[in-house]
C-alpha cells in the first residue's frame, strides 16, 4: 500500500495543480485586456528582428510591395501593403526599380500606386489577415504572391490591424471594423476601385471582420456591394469558437469546460468580442436578396474554404456558417435543419477525391460556396491554388454581367 501512495500522491497533487492553473487562466480571461490578448494575439509580432517596411525580405521584387501608412477617423495609423501583380510589374520594372525602397510617406506618388488608380481595368483584394503577427507573418507572405500570380491584373491591399505591428492603437471588435472600412474607403474613394472590381480575401479572425465589413456596407443608403468574398477558416461566432479553439493548434481555450454547458455560458458571458459571423453573413444574405439593383444581377459571391487538418478553427465551423448562409436564401417557414441540409449535401456535393469536396448552393441573389479540402492546416492553406480560383471565380461572376 505505501508504494501505492507514492505514485498516486505526486500524481494527484499534478492533476490538482494543473486544474488550480486553469481556473486561475479562466479567472483571468474575465478580464477585457487578457481576453483581447488570447482573441487577437496582436503582442505576438511573430517577425521580431524585422523591418516590416522592407518586403523584399520575404522573397518580393524590388519594389513589389509599397508599405504606406493610413489614418482612420479615429486617429490610428495603419500599416498597410500595396502588392502589384507580377505581370503589371514585369511591364514597369525598370520604372519601379529606379524608385526609392522602404515606408512610403505619400502612397499618391508611387508609381505603383498610379498604377492601380489609373488602370480603368484594374482588380483588387482587400486582404484581411489573421490573428497574431503583422503583415510579413507565416504563410501571408506566400498568400499575397499566390494571389498576385495567378491574375495579370489583381493588385492586393493589406493592412495590420490597430494593436498589432507598427500600427497604432488596442484592438476591439468596433476598431477592427473600424479599420476595415478605411481600407475598404481607401480602396475605392482614394484608388477609384469601384466595389464591382474588389473582393474580400479574409483568413481566421479576417474572416469575422470581412463579414463585418460587408455587412456593414451593404445596409448603407445605397448599398456598396462587392464582387465577392473569400473566407478561409471562418469561426461561427467566439462562443462556438471558445468551445473548440486552440491557441497554436495544441492549447485549448474553454474546450474543457464545454462539457459543463452552464459553466461555460458563464465564461462567455464576459466576453466583450463577440464576432457573430454566422448571424451577420446570414443577414447580408437575407438583405442581399431583397435588393434590386439595375447595374447589378448578383449581389454576392461567397466562398468558404476549410481545411479537414485544421487543428486551430475545426472545419465544423465552416459547416454551421454555410447552413446559416442557405437558411438565409430561404423562406423562413422552408428553413432547413443541420440534419437536412446535411442530407442534402450527400446529394449534391461535388467530391474531388483526395482534393476533398465542394457544395454550391445558389439563391435568388448569387452563391454560396463551401470548400473542404483534405489538407492545408490552418495557415498553409491561404497559399493554395483553391483560394486563387475562389477569388477568380468571384472576379468572374460579375465580369459575366
Amino acid at each position: 500500500m505505501p508504494s501505492v501512495l507514492v505514485v498516486l500522491i505526486p500524481l494527484f497533487s499534478t492533476i490538482a495543480a494543473g486544474a488550480a492553473l486553469y481556473l486561475a487562466f479562466l479567472t483571468l480571461l474575465t478580464i477585457p485586456a487578457l481576453q483581447d490578448h488570447v482573441i487577437y494575439l496582436h503582442r505576438a509580432t511573430l517577425t521580431w528582428f524585422q523591418d516590416v517596411n522592407v518586403p523584399e525580405q520575404w522573397g518580393f521584387l524590388r519594389n513589389q510591395v509599397t508599405p504606406f501608412h493610413m489614418t482612420t477617423p479615429d486617429g490610428e495609423t495603419l500599416h498597410a501593403w500595396h502588392i502589384l501583380p507580377l505581370e503589371i510589374y514585369r511591364k514597369n520594372e525598370r520604372a519601379l526599380g529606379s524608385e526609392p525602397p522602404g515606408l512610403c510617406h505619400d502612397i499618391n506618388e508611387r508609381r505603383g500606386f498610379r498604377l492601380l488608380k489609373d488602370d480603368p481595368d484594374a482588380q483588387l483584394v482587400i486582404y484581411l489577415h489573421g490573428a497574431a503577427g503583422t503583415l510579413g507573418s507565416g504563410w501571408r507572405p506566400q498568400s499575397y504572391r499566390a494571389i498576385s500570380a495567378a491574375a495579370s491584373g489583381v493588385h492586393i491591399l493589406a493592412i495590420d490591424y490597430r494593436g498589432f505591428g507598427t500600427s497604432t492603437g488596442w484592438p476591439s471588435e468596433a476598431g477592427l471594423l473600424t479599420d476595415a472600412l478605411t481600407l475598404a474607403n481607401f480602396a475605392m474613394n482614394t484608388a477609384g476601385v469601384p466595389p464591382e472590381r474588389i473582393v474580400i480575401f479574409a483568413q481566421s479572425l479576417g474572416t469575422a471582420v470581412g463579414i463585418s465589413l460587408a455587412h456593414h456596407l451593404a445596409f448603407q443608403s445605397p448599398p456598396t456591394l462587392f464582387a465577392g468574398m473569400v473566407l478561409t477558416a471562418p469561426f461561427a461566432d467566439v462562443e462556438l469558437l471558445t468551445k473548440t479553439y486552440r491557441v497554436a493548434g495544441t492549447i485549448p481555450l474553454l474546450s474543457p469546460v464545454a462539457y459543463f454547458p452552464k459553466v461555460l455560458a458563464f465564461f462567455n458571458w464576459f466576453i466583450v468580442s463577440k464576432w457573430p459571423s454566422k448571424d451577420k453573413l446570414a443577414a447580408l444574405i437575407r438583405h442581399c436578396e431583397h435588393l434590386k439593383l439595375a447595374h447589378r444581377e448578383s449581389k454576392y459571391d461567397i466562398t468558404l474554404i476549410h481545411a479537414e487538418d485544421d487543428h486551430d478553427i475545426p472545419w465544423t465551423h465552416s459547416e454551421v456558417v454555410f447552413w446559416h448562409a442557405v437558411n438565409a436564401t430561404r423562406d423562413p417557414e422552408a428553413s432547413l435543419s443541420f440534419e437536412e441540409l446535411g442530407s442534402e449535401k450527400e446529394r449534391r456535393k461535388c467530391t474531388l477525391g483526395a482534393g476533398g469536396w465542394e457544395m454550391q448552393w445558389r439563391g435568388r441573389g448569387g452563391v454560396v460556396r463551401e470548400q473542404i479540402v483534405k489538407h492545408g492546416l490552418h495557415d498553409r492553406i491561404m497559399s493554395y491554388p483553391i483560394v486563387s480560383l475562389a477569388i477568380a471565380r468571384a472576379f468572374h461572376c460579375v465580369d459575366r454581367e
